[in-house]
């Protein structure tokens, strides 16, 4: 038997040194046919479409979320203006005068009857 494996590894050893003679499958660098120049030249040419296609959709993005911020900042200054407003009525009803507009909301909104008023 180990004559056996002595001659399995000497036929292994052949045939990698055979392979290793035929040289590499497959095409040899640096020849290139006409057409694969083609074919380089149009992916190339799709490389760049598809960034200036990226570009674009960046620059979208950027422009949508621009108009997100604008507008949550608007929505802030509107809450805060409210805020204050209430604040505002709070100190009032603290100093025991009751302002209009608070009337008016509670009577919009349903809480205050008509017949309080007349």
């Amino acid at each position: 038997m180990d004559c056996d494996s002595i001659q399995m590894a000497m036929t292994e050893e052949h045939q990698l040194t055979e392979r290793k003679e035929c040289g590499r499958r497959g095409r040899k660098p640096g020849r290139k046919t006409s057409s694969e120049k083609i074919d380089i030249k149009a992916k190339l040419e799709r490389s760049r479409q598809s960034a200036r296609e990226c570009r674009a959709r960046k620059k979208l993005r950027y422009q949508y979320l621009e108009e997100l911020v604008a507008d949550r900042e608007k929505a802030v200054i509107a809450l805060r203006a409210e805020l204050e407003r209430y604040m505002q009525w709070g100190r009032q009803l603290d100093e025991n005068t009751s302002p209009n507009e608070v009337n008016q909301l509670l009577k919009d909104i349903g809480i205050l009857k008509q017949e309080i008023f007349a």
